[in-house]
């Protein structure tokens, strides 16, 4: 799977006819627990899915029809695949008339504003396979005010990749342990490869990076406060977090700072910097022939770790991944929440561990850690954050709050305690408000 279509995911612009496909009741269809249409009369359900599944690891849908098959014989699984940018509009669409489909596929910050607005149902947890082991992060994108409206399905963790070639030069011969190493080592690379080298790519508006650097610090982008969410990017803790992160990128990133890390990999592989953070899927990417530019010397010099905080502990990771829900149109939310389980239990999150994924419960988690070509990236999931699960979450990432005010702290634009204020100003405007 392209990594990066999984840490770009944005949460979707609900359009005209999703609140009018959910009602304020949203216990009138608890998957699991009741649905439209009994198992014994319905004669087929429909699955939408994303390419990742048709292209990567069809074997695995197959295994799930087989088993919802043989417990409902003659039942037909219709399925439909859509790539990333196509599918929410479909799902937009589709979701204002009677033709839903039985289960969908979502980016797990996507989440938010559909069970906000009521689209999903709500499913017993009881029903499905490790859910009491679910990773944070992934249980976090499927619940909404106390109630649960989808099922993780995977995850991918951000990691820290240096080149150990570069890093040799500059008489460092292993990876960091901690912030404190992590930064000497940076130090000696950046004296040793001059001004204009990136020891440090890290581009101002990756946000999921920069925030990550608030989690740290204990802070966190919004909080709940009498049933109310409101920005915290002003916090003391916060306030630490962004300094932290905008020291580092002052000292390490001598690149565009109004970039964001969409050609990340691109300039990785350009042979411009020693280090970069990301997806681990971005690092390979850069040693592909077509992006590596340096003559072959990143795919034999690639070192992953986990990356450090300024906290003295392993960096918080946004968890990026996908969920599967119900919609609660569909007429067959038993046999969805049947197929839904089939498709995630134990021995297909296996399966997903064997094409690259991390799986969404932290049980198998656990089993990556023990082989060295995973550890890294197991290790780097088990601490975790999320976005806010507020009704207004959606307008603020379509307004990118977050790349604005990074981008104005790396420029110099405003200061950290200005563009704090700015953020939170901004997101106490939409937070409560559905989008």
């Amino acid at each position: 799977m392209k990594r990066k279509l999984i840490a770009a995911i944005g949460v979707a612009t609900m359009i005209v006819g999703i609140a009018a496909c959910g009602s304020d009741k949203k216990d009138d269809n608890k998957a699991g627990d009741g649905g439209k249409t009994s198992a014994a009369t319905a004669s087929s359900i429909t699955v939408w899915l994303t390419v990742d599944a048709q292209h990567n690891w069809p074997e695995l849908v197959k295994a799930a029809d087989d088993a919802i098959v043989a417990k409902h014989p003659g039942l037909k699984v219709k399925h439909e695949y859509y790539a990333w940018p196509d599918k929410n509009a479909k799902l937009d669409a589709v979701l204002a008339t009677d033709k839903a489909p039985d289960v969908v596929e979502m980016g797990n910050s996507e989440m938010v504003p559909y069970m906000a607005e009521g689209a999903f149902a709500e499913l017993d947890t009881s029903k499905f396979d490790n859910s009491g082991a679910w990773l944070d992060a992934l249980k976090q994108s499927v619940s909404y005010d106390g109630k649960t409206y989808g099922v993780p399905y995977y995850a991918a963790a951000r990691i820290a990749t240096w080149r150990k070639d570069i890093a040799a030069a500059a008489g460092v011969t292993a990876a960091p342990k901690n912030w404190t190493e992590l930064t000497a080592d940076l130090d000696k690379i950046q004296a040793k490869e001059g001004p204009k080298f990136n020891a440090w790519y890290q581009p101002s508006r990756d946000w999921y990076a920069g925030l990550s650097f608030v989690y740290d610090a204990g802070g966190a982008i919004a909080k709940q406060d009498g049933g109310q969410w409101k920005g915290s990017l002003e916090s003391p803790e916060a306030i630490k977090g962004l300094t932290a992160w905008k020291d580092a990128v002052g000292k390490y990133m001598h690149g565009d700072l109004t970039k964001d890390e969409s050609d990340r990999y691109i300039v990785y592989g350009q042979g411009k910097s020693a280090m970069i953070y990301a997806p681990g899927w971005e690092a390979p990417s850069a040693a592909d022939p077509k992006f590596d530019k340096t003559g072959g010397k990143i795919k034999d010099n690639l070192v992953n770790f986990v990356m450090p905080g300024p906290s003295g502990k392993a960096l918080p990771v946004f968890l990026g991944g996908s969920d599967l829900a119900v919609p609660s149109k569909s007429k067959n939310a038993d046999l969805a929440s049947e197929w839904i389980n089939d498709f995630t239990n134990t021995q297909a999150q296996t399966t997903l561990m064997s094409k690259g994924n991390l799986p969404n419960n932290n049980t198998q988690l656990a089993t990556l850690k023990a082989d060295p070509a995973s550890a890294v990236t197991a290790t780097a999931a088990e601490v975790s954050w999320f976005v806010p699960t507020a009704p207004g979450w959606g307008t603020v990432e379509k307004a990118q709050t977050m790349q604005t005010m990074l981008q104005d702290i790396a420029t110099g634009k405003k200061s950290v305690e200005q563009a704090a204020k700015d953020a939170d100003a901004a997101m106490d405007k939409v937070l409560n408000v559905k989008n």
